[in-house]
């Protein structure tokens, strides 16, 4: 059964949505959320010091929205991906059953939001669920995915096309059944309970990129709560890969001193903690 506290929030559903130069996806993103009728939802948008037209889009869709509640917390830099969630979060627990932490670049859709609320309320043993992300080609992304050990990293980047393929097999999981438990879900759509974050804590800051996801599902799997990908419920991610564009970029730099710290503080140079549980492919 699900969290009793959880009946008196004020919102079903709070979004926490972070944008950077986002002008291009954003308006899609929360006319999406927008359409929903069966819960009752804010938004919380964190824009991280966008150089672009982002905040004339939100300034313009503000009064555009007719069902969701919507509030814009402008920072005046870019203060990095937990720090600015985490000003979303912070409130969005307090008022909110469930928390949706959504990217900017998404386009989600009614029934896969109900299906993840409905998977959390009948297992309080599952603390994040996530679901099929697809790109606008209808291509599969590899959200529910193996904890990336030292060991996984370095076998993906070796000269030898057979030990780059162990190390891709070992990253995967198998989804047969609807809800599968994996290592991590991508936080371009996480669906958790409030009480959650409240148990184990806001995003970690010592990480300013990259990998926050992985840090905060392996989090949620030591306090004992199961992380898992549901194969029935699908939304669409256009995927701007910002940290792919340049090899030697600010993002990249970030993302690998933010991989060493997870290895530091989760002793997951060449195996998973005993307390995260799945089965992956290379198992």
């Amino acid at each position: 059964m699900g969290d009793p506290a959880l009946e008196t929030m004020q919102f079903d559903i709070s979004f926490v949505i972070l944008t950077w130069n986002s002008e291009k996806y954003i308006e899609k993103c929360l006319q999406s959320i927008d359409a929903i009728r069966i819960f009752n939802t804010k938004i919380y948008v964190i824009d991280n010091g966008s150089k672009d037209g982002t905040i004339s889009v939100l300034d313009w869709i503000k009064s555009q929205l007719t069902h969701t509640q919507f509030e814009v917390i402008p920072l005046s830099s870019n203060k990095g991906t937990t720090v600015s969630r985490n000003l979303g979060l912070n409130k969005a627990c307090e008022n909110s059953r469930y928390i949706c932490v959504l990217d900017s670049d998404t386009i989600i859709n009614e029934a896969a939001m109900k299906q993840l609320v409905e998977i959390l309320a009948e297992d309080s043993s599952i603390g994040i669920v996530g679901p099929v992300l697809q790109g606008l080609d209808g291509s599969l992304q590899n959200s529910g995915r193996a904890i990336p050990t030292l060991s996984l990293k370095l076998l993906k980047v070796l000269p030898y096309k057979a030990l780059r393929e162990k190390g891709a097999r070992k990253e995967q999981i198998p989804k047969i059944r609807n809800v599968t438990d994996v290592g991590y879900l991508m936080s371009a759509c996480w669906m958790m309970p409030s009480s959650l974050i409240k148990k184990i804590g806001l995003l970690d800051e010592n990480i300013f990129y990259a990998p926050e996801d992985v840090e905060y599902c392996m989090r949620a799997w030591k306090y004992g709560y199961r992380v898992c990908y549901v194969k029935d419920a699908s939304i669409i991610h256009v995927w701007q890969r910002l940290s792919r564009k340049k090899l030697l970029s600010k993002h990249n730099w970030e993302h690998i001193k933010g991989l060493f710290y997870l290895f530091h503080r989760y002793h997951c140079y060449f195996s998973k903690p005993d307390y995260v549980h799945y089965i992956s492919q290379g198992e």
